[in-house]
């Protein structure tokens, strides 16, 4: 499989904090892990909706940005789509097979993520960037399960909880009333 998933949307703004309490409090997304670089002059930060959609806030932070000319003409706006792939090496092999053209290849160490990007004349209007990462290190605690735990129960007055890593990053809930519950070790026992 070449892409994974949708990993994010990514919104360029002039006001980061502006667009944070936005996002963060009238919207109520879960902030994540933040960053800049100083070689691009940006930040950036992830953000949760929900059980499993994600958004990056981009900003500059100071003149010579590469947003620069993205934002020169508004306050902001869809940046990027990122999609997730499970091998770099093998996506850009099957880009350059199709003739569609890349750029910025880039391996970030620090934080395991490998990059490129195709340009929106390539791909209808749209800046594409396809990365190989590991979305659980970009995301709070608050929406993902602990390291190595694949699933939680919860008691509810009905029934219960079952909450799921999600292999995208994050995790995924379900309530179950008590004849849901029944079917379901029912099904599982099925399996043993």
């Amino acid at each position: 499989m070449l892409i994974s998933r949708i990993d994010h949307i990514s919104i360029a703004v002039e006001d980061h904090a502006r667009a944070e309490r936005f996002f963060r409090d009238v919207l109520g997304v879960v902030p994540g892990m933040e960053g800049s670089d100083p070689i691009t002059k940006f930040f950036w930060q992830v953000f949760s909706a929900g059980d499993l959609s994600r958004l990056e806030i981009i900003s500059p932070t100071g003149p010579g940005s590469f947003l620069d000319g993205f934002l020169k003409s508004r306050q902001g706006g869809v940046h990027h789509i990122t999609f997730q792939t499970p091998d770099i090496a093998r996506a850009m092999d099957h880009l350059k097979k199709n003739g569609v053209p890349f750029f910025g290849y880039h391996e970030y160490a620090e934080w395991y993520w490998k990059e490129l990007f195709i340009h929106p004349r390539d791909a209808f209007g749209v800046l594409i960037q396809i990365a190989e990462f590991n979305a659980n290190d970009w995301l709070s605690n608050d929406v993902k399960l602990p390291e190595g735990t694949k699933w939680r129960v919860d008691g509810t007055e009905t029934g219960a909880t079952l909450t799921l890593a999600h292999p995208g990053g994050g995790k995924a809930s379900v309530t179950l009333d008590r004849q849901e519950i029944a079917e379901l070790i029912a099904a599982l026992k099925k399996c043993s």
